[in-house]
């Protein structure tokens, strides 16, 4: 099963999230867009993994969360990796929280006890809006970009856990 760290959002702030964004699945709707049921912020993907490793992964996490209190993170705006004229992955961002951070980093350490390798990237916490197909014109990832400079969604999270996911290939 593949496995992944995620910050999973409240119903309300992923509504607030996709009712905000409309402009941007307006604007290219052939896009792979996320189902809003499916947005998180993924803190670790972990890869293809077996059932051996779920009650470590749990030990680890819950070492972590004992030296981390909830904070507050705060939604920001919209980009796309690597940018909107090669556009891969539509994103809304987070803005920059010294807490999300640290525990991003104690996750990284506790997974790295575990034998996976540390990220060599630097974390850009961002929640994964669409996945742009090959083959999208030029002039959608325009009107994307376009859409995405007049969006601004103010919706504050609450971050009270981080939660070990499965998803399906």
């Amino acid at each position: 099963m593949r496995l992944f760290l995620a910050i999973n959002l409240t119903s309300d702030v992923r509504r607030a999230i996709i009712q905000g964004t409309a402009p941007l699945r307006e604007a290219a709707p052939e896009l792979g867009w996320v189902d809003e049921s499916r947005l998180h912020l993924t803190l670790k993907f972990l890869g293809e993994q077996g059932d051996e490793l779920v009650a470590p992964l749990g030990d680890a996490l819950d070492a972590v969360a004992r030296r981390h209190r909830s904070f507050g993170m705060q939604v920001a705006d919209i980009g796309a990796f690597p940018n909107f004229r090669r556009a891969r992955v539509v994103w809304i961002g987070i803005h920059r929280e010294p807490r999300l951070e640290l525990l991003h980093h104690d996750i990284e350490v506790a997974c790295e006890g575990l034998g996976f390798e540390l990220e060599g990237r630097s974390f850009r916490p961002h929640l994964t809006l669409a996945r742009v197909r090959d083959g999208t014109p030029e002039t959608t990832l325009r009107a994307l970009s376009r859409a995405g400079e007049r969006i601004a969604v103010d919706e504050s999270v609450e971050v009270t856990s981080v939660d070990l996911m499965r998803s399906n290939p």
